[in-house]
């Protein structure tokens, strides 16, 4: 899949034009200098000449300056050596000028060449090192794919006035996804040459020898273990010609930053699919031992009041172990579907306005079995103003929060619950009497899972971050703290302004 270069008209006259230029400079200077056609002023015109010369070859390739070179001797040969207008020189002396002036024109010519052409390589080099020097530091600030691909559109536009195009491969490593940033690209690329670039990892299109008719510019960016895609470019031909290093080391700097972030994301996957394998293993073997245990409770219960005979008094004590395990069966079963209605995005507010009074008593009534062995104190200012929350999901919040208290104070000892509304914030606080958290386990209580080390068995470790997650959802905060005074109190602030009595729809 190769192309052939055609020469353009265009592209011809291009070529022709400096040498039409040193035409028309010497023979403007030897039209100029006429008037000096004399035996006494023939030396003054060589110095002329080898101005005009060194004037052109300071603007002009060496092919022209060759051609100077020659017209300007043959000139000062033909119109000012005597005899005039001939070829003819009569004296050695002069003979010897005209070879002198040939060779100082054309090692003149050559030499100031030769200077223009290193001053120009030492620029462009600069400037390609401070291009490549910026690239890199943008790349390696650039942490993302999509970032990568900003910083070097970026630098595209800034050091050459071109826009780019990004072809990304895919998971199965097609260029099919196009990645635009920034301002519009001036063409339609062709996807069939940015897969050929792909697969064979050779450049195509305008100035590169493959597919020249085409008019963008191809690069594969190949990286040391994956390729990640292909850039495709419009520029110019003096910003691309007898460049091909340097644009090869330019699009390798963006390929290395490409793959960095490609096997980043690759890493970060098989992390998160090793973690997920341990996740699901420990949840597993979780939730089976915590599900076993009221299981087992009810269907020994249930055995014994099915197959023996026992008294009444005994008979309300299994039917109360059954009541028991099957609530906490539920309330496991309402987390473990609660965390999933939170991770997957699912769940939503219906907010509505309330009255905390009758939140505390559904909370203490759905608790009152587990909460008869402590002291419940519960405070709510008189003037307590309507709040406005999702009813059924902040009853699962004081429920968690209540029994995790529960779990962690003795029998007998005081469970506080107080609310208050508090700089625009409904606040909640559930504190108890018992031995407070160990300082390094408060910055991970609301993790899921996450048990203090010595705690009660019983429960899967999700009710606080359940917690956390519900209070998010209403856009507000909760955190624990150990108590001067023993304990350690949770605090819950939500927002919720004061409700407009005039306007007010209550929830029924």
């Amino acid at each position: 899949m190769n192309g052939n270069v055609t020469e353009t008209p265009d592209g011809m006259f291009k070529h022709i034009y400096p040498y039409l230029l040193v035409i028309l400079i010497i023979g403007l200077a030897t039209l100029v200098c006429l008037p000096l056609s004399t035996p006494q002023s023939y030396h003054i015109v060589s110095f002329i000449l080898l101005f005009a010369v060194a004037l052109l070859a300071v603007f002009l390739g060496i092919g022209p300056v060759l051609l100077a070179s020659t017209m300007s001797a043959v000139a000062w040969n033909y119109f000012f050596i005597p005899p005039f207008h001939t070829f003819h020189i009569a004296r050695t002396e002069d003979r010897l000028m005209f070879i002198s002036f040939f060779i100082i024109a054309l090692l003149n010519g050559i030499l100031t060449n030769r200077i223009r052409r290193q001053e120009r390589a030492v620029r462009d080099r600069e400037i390609q090192t401070n291009a490549l020097f910026q690239l890199t530091g943008g790349l390696s600030k650039a942490r993302g794919t999509d970032e990568v691909i900003r910083v070097a559109t970026n630098h595209f536009r800034k050091h050459f006035g071109a826009k780019a195009l990004f072809f990304i491969h895919d998971e199965n490593e097609n260029p099919g996804q196009v990645r635009r940033v920034g301002d519009g690209f001036p063409d339609d690329p062709d996807p069939k040459i940015a897969e050929w670039v792909y697969s064979n990892r050779k450049k195509a299109g305008k100035f590169t020898g493959n597919l020249n008719d085409a008019p963008l510019t191809y690069y594969p960016l190949t990286g040391a273990r994956i390729n990640p895609g292909v850039v495709v470019f419009k520029i110019g031909e003096e910003s691309y010609r007898d460049k091909d290093e340097f644009w090869d080391t330019y699009c390798t700097h963006i390929a290395n930053a490409l793959e960095r972030e490609f096997l980043d994301e690759m890493a970060i996957k098989a992390r998160v699919l090793d973690e997920s394998d341990r996740f699901y293993g420990t949840l597993f073997n979780l939730v089976s031992h915590e599900f076993r245990i009221p299981i087992a409770t009810i269907m020994g219960a249930t055995d014994t009041l099915m197959f023996s005979e026992t008294s009444a008094q005994n008979r309300e004590a299994l039917s109360g172990e059954i009541f028991k395990a099957a609530a906490r069966l539920n309330h496991m079963t309402e987390n473990l579907l609660n965390m999933s209605r939170i991770e997957s995005g699912r769940i939503s507010l219906r907010l509505d306005w309330y009255d905390v009074n009758d939140l505390f008593h559904r909370v203490t009534k759905n608790l009152k079995q587990e909460l008869q062995q402590f002291r419940l104190i519960t405070s709510i200012p008189e003037e307590m103003p309507l709040v406005r929350i999702d009813f059924a999901l902040m009853e699962h919040v004081l429920i968690n929060l209540l029994l995790n208290s529960s779990q962690h104070s003795p029998q007998g000892s005081d469970l506080k619950i107080a609310a208050s509304h508090e700089n625009g914030n409904l606040v909640v606080r559930v504190s108890d009497s018992g031995p407070g958290f160990p300082g390094k386990s408060l910055p991970l209580l609301f993790d899921k899972f996450f048990r203090v080390e010595g705690s009660p068995a019983g429960g899967l470790g999700l009710g606080l971050s359940i917690v956390k997650g519900i209070v998010d959802v209403h856009r507000g905060t909760v955190k624990a703290e150990n108590l001067e005074t023993g304990g350690a109190m949770f605090t819950v602030a939500i927002p919720s302004e004061l409700p407009d009595m005039n306007h007010l729809d209550l929830a029924k």
